[in-house]
């Protein structure tokens, strides 16, 4: 692999976890339990090989309509993670950010991701960003209302960035999806214009090392123009 054509951002959709569990005759629960193995993992790799920033969409606004017992897992999950592995997050020099509508987010999981971010702030290795409570369009919509309280009549698109969850966030190099399905359902589509899109059919619980390069030699091999043409054309 050629460390050199790394993409800076990689963005996951981490998508499988309730499929994994109903093929092993399992509750959703265990699935999404399975699925926070392969996300540690997937954080230590992606710091290990030089990747700068790790986004993870961890949790949309629509997952709130999902059954009442799978969100608390995924909330509880979400807690127990940060509680027990902020401290080798600090050890290994990752900083952990997150993304999306903090004001709806239940009084203790917002007290967690405070915490989470205030111990982890002076790291200054990779960023770890978990998109929670998170949705594109209302990224925008809330970044627009904050333009128009501003009073701003006129804005370039660099201006708009500015005003969105993460301004200092590079936009995505590189997004994964896993299980097979096509589509970025909702994930930051402001910053997606010009990201190279890598689908694969494996359920995010079974999603390796493996399966990490394959995806980074795909991107590797392709070409980004961003608009522009080659030589050849």
């Amino acid at each position: 692999m050629n460390l050199y054509k790394l993409p800076r951002h990689v963005a996951i959709i981490m998508d499988g976890n309730g499929r994994w569990a109903k093929l092993r005759g399992l509750p959703r629960v265990f699935g999404h339990r399975e699925g926070a193995k392969t996300v540690e993992k997937t954080i230590k790799f992606a710091n290990e090989i030089g990747i700068k920033h790790l986004t993870l969409y961890a949790f949309s606004t629509e997952n709130w309509n999902r059954p009442k017992e799978e969100v608390e897992a995924i909330m509880s999950l979400l807690v127990e993670y940060i509680n027990t592995k902020v401290p080798s997050l600090i050890e290994d020099n990752i900083k952990l950010r997150f993304m999306g509508r903090r004001k709806d987010l239940p009084e203790m999981i917002l007290k967690t991701v405070q915490e989470g971010e205030e111990k982890t702030k002076n790291c200054s290795g990779m960023d770890l960003v978990v998109a929670l409570n998170y949705s594109g369009r209302a990224e925008i919509v809330d970044a627009v209302n904050e333009i128009i309280k501003s009073g701003k009549k006129e804005i370039t698109e660099e201006d708009f960035k500015n005003y969105l969850y993460l301004p200092d966030l590079p936009d995505p190099d590189l997004l994964i999806r896993t299980s097979g399905e096509q589509r970025i359902s909702n994930f930051m589509l402001w910053q997606m214009a010009y990201t190279e899109f890598y689908f694969t059919p494996v359920l995010w619980p079974d999603f390796d090392e493996n399966e990490f390069l394959k995806a980074l030699y795909d991107y590797q091999n392709r070409e980004r123009r961003f608009g522009r043409v080659t030589a050849v054309e």
